[in-house]
């Protein structure tokens, strides 16, 4: 048996993405959290905020391909400096992979983004230590000034 994803499903992601209180929403491919290959759509709002975060897990890898709308993807260095900056839209880079281990995260640029991201499975919640010390938890009152501070931010 195959599997299909239609645009019409595509269209409710986005549309679930609007309404969501996280102005994100996921759709699994995969068919378990413990797949060995976890392969997701991702509709997302400007507003959304991913806090930075690493997995070091040496087999942990991510791949990104955007099919609507843009992103930015950052890199940080151990102190929360932007080492690389990579502006994902269908003008400029389509892709990135990320290998294990480096603190990341993305910021959403215009509404109605959509991406698929596959990684190595299975899937491992973000534990507390491998997410940025130095970046807010998400639904804390400085996440609006660090989500600015992120869209401005450069690679030093």
């Amino acid at each position: 048996m195959f599997k299909t994803i239609t645009a019409e499903a595509l269209a409710e992601l986005t549309h679930q993405a609007g309404r969501a209180e996280r102005r994100r929403a996921h759709l699994n491919v995969h068919d378990s959290p413990d797949a060995p290959v976890q392969r997701f759509f991702i509709a997302m709002e400007p507003d959304t905020y991913i806090r930075p975060h690493r997995h070091p897990q040496p087999n942990k890898w991510e791949f990104f391909l955007l099919l609507e709308g843009e992103i930015d993807m950052l890199i940080f260095d151990d102190a929360g400096k932007v080492q690389q900056r990579t502006v994902l839209s269908p003008s400029h880079t389509r892709m990135v992979e990320l290998p294990a281990g480096i603190w990341h995260t993305y910021v959403c640029r215009q509404p109605g983004t959509l991406v698929l991201e596959i990684k190595e499975g299975p899937f491992i919640p973000t534990p507390e230590e491998d997410f940025a010390p130095w970046a807010p938890a998400e639904n804390t009152p400085a996440v609006a000034e660090y989500l600015t501070k992120l869209r401005q931010a450069q690679a030093e």
